[in-house]
């Protein structure tokens, strides 16, 4: 069986516009120390907004 200590962890990614939006992804944690930012889509706003590492 293989243990499950991965690098890679589940992040929660909230958006920046303040409507409650949220994603989940997995990020490895080696190559990405900072909180990560990636602009997605909100469906309340119906447009593209930056979505920032919640911890």
């Amino acid at each position: 069986m293989a243990k499950n200590t991965s690098i890679r962890t589940v992040v929660t990614l909230r958006s920046t516009a303040g409507t409650g939006s949220t994603y989940t992804t997995t990020k490895n944690r080696r190559n990405t120390p900072d909180r990560l930012e990636l602009l997605k889509f909100d469906p309340v706003l119906r447009r593209r907004v930056i979505f920032r590492e919640v911890r």
